[in-house]
């Protein structure tokens, strides 16, 4: 049931080659956000070719066929803030210009989207490529369990699943490739059959649609990709011990869980708070404070097109094993999955998904602003008025429900466990794990 006054008024338009338009009107502030999502993120690639999602976040800001130079000088002279992410499910680029800038974003981008490759040479490509495996080796084997990410998917997806593998990709993948294999890979999905663009602002609605009918409107189509199908992985309970540059362990549990929007989507991100968010959460009280077995402590619902995983992450403090934190956190989980949370619990937890949802409407652009949400309901489900049907999906959430999710789910027995320890103090480690081997 929708709830008044959250939706996002929008007009939502296709155009003859495909292209979502999605527009939203908001006076209050003179600037406009550009958001373009491409329906394509890690889980499209194929083992031997991963990373090539990522590689386009770089190199779609190296320039294209009209403007073959870097994106970011133009727009930011104009007084706009650009950027991009990839994820296994999508990959994104926004901009948010003064309102008299919107056709510069809009030709911008409708340029890299119809004429990329002509302007996609060898010496970009080799650069871009040495770029993320720079950016790999910064943030995940030269960072602080910056390889427990990467340990943690593998061991919960099989090998060949969609998400095994990291958005960043494989580094032997990376090297292996080709110019020629990763034009064949844009031309498969960055096209407009295969892509939502937002325009959020201090714009007229009438006059968005002509702009982007007049930039757009010409580029080929290209053939719709086929949908990677549903890939559920069985539960595959491991136990596993990576060794990095770090002071003190790190335990990461992680179950599979309902893909986003599904049932029990919504139950488990609320339960994610109860367990450990804020001083009051049950596991900061319980391992933080009271115990003073561990420094600090997070859950999380890691919500994602074709399932999700539920994960939980705790650092020992000096002297404590990390099969002592194991131990604690299984009770604390095994006492949701046999009672309740408590009423009390909920609406905190509830309170603060409310606040967040809330505070996306404070701007038009930008990571997670409405422009982005639009996109992501219109990508996702279809419907980029989805917002207060959202929402509802957690008020409606009841205890009974948030504690169903943790009993269908979060079976200890289903649990993925990785051990992060200082290296040469595998003595350290949850009982019986193996050492895990990277791609």
């Amino acid at each position: 049931m929708p709830i008044p006054g959250l939706d996002i008024p929008f007009r939502k338009h296709v155009l003859d080659n495909g292209l979502q338009v999605v527009i939203h009107e908001d006076r209050s502030c003179p600037i406009v956000a550009v958001n373009v999502w491409y329906h394509v993120g890690s889980k499209n690639e194929v083992p031997g070719r991963t990373g090539f999602a990522h590689l386009f976040e770089h190199l779609m800001f190296e320039g294209s066929a009209h403007h073959d130079s870097g994106y970011f000088e133009p727009l930011q002279q104009a007084g706009g803030t650009l950027n991009g992410s990839t994820n296994p499910d999508r990959t994104n680029y926004w901009e948010v210009v003064p309102a008299n800038a919107l056709e510069l974003a809009l030709w911008m981008e409708s340029d890299r989207m119809g004429y990329l490759l002509p302007a996609l040479t060898e010496q970009k490509f080799n650069n871009q490529r040495d770029v993320v495996l720079n950016e790999r080796r910064q943030n995940y084997e030269n960072r602080p369990y910056g390889m427990a990410g990467l340990a943690m998917v593998e061991a919960l997806f099989p090998e060949g699943h969609p998400y095994h593998w990291a958005t960043i990709g494989s580094p032997d993948d990376l090297r292996a490739a080709t110019a020629d294999d990763v034009r064949a890979f844009f031309r498969r999905y960055y096209h407009p059959a295969n892509a939502s663009l937002a325009i959020a602002g201090d714009v007229d609605a009438d006059r968005a649609l002509e702009l982007a009918a007049a930039y757009f409107g010409a580029i080929p189509a290209g053939e719709a990709p086929a949908a990677v199908p549903p890939a559920p992985a069985a539960a595959r309970p491991s136990r596993r011990v990576i060794e990095d540059r770090v002071e003190l362990p790190r335990l990461y549990l992680g179950w599979l869980s309902p893909p986003m929007y599904a049932g029990g989507d919504a139950e488990l991100d609320l339960l994610a708070d109860v367990l450990a968010s804020g001083k009051a959460s049950r596991l900061y009280r319980s391992l933080v404070y009271e115990r003073r077995m561990a420094t600090d402590v997070s859950a999380y619902q890691g919500s994602r097109e074709l399932g999700s995983v539920f994960q939980i992450a705790a650092t020992a403090v000096p002297g404590v094993g990390l099969g002592v934190l194991e131990s604690a956190i299984h009770e604390e989980v095994a006492r949701v999955r046999a009672a309740e949370v408590s009423a009390d619990e909920l609406a905190r937890t509830l309170a603060l998904t409310e606040t967040a949802f809330v505070s996306r409407l404070q701007t038009v652009g930008g990571f997670g602003g409405k422009s982005d949400q639009l996109n992501n309901y219109n990508v996702f489900l279809g419907d980029p008025g989805y917002f207060s049907r959202d929402i509802a999906r957690y008020r409606n959430a009841d205890r009974a429900g948030v504690r169903a999710a943790a009993e269908a789910h979060l079976d200890a027995a289903c649990c993925v466990t990785l051990s992060a320890v200082p290296a040469g103090r595998l003595d350290l480690a949850a009982p019986d794990s193996d050492l895990a081997v990277l791609t």
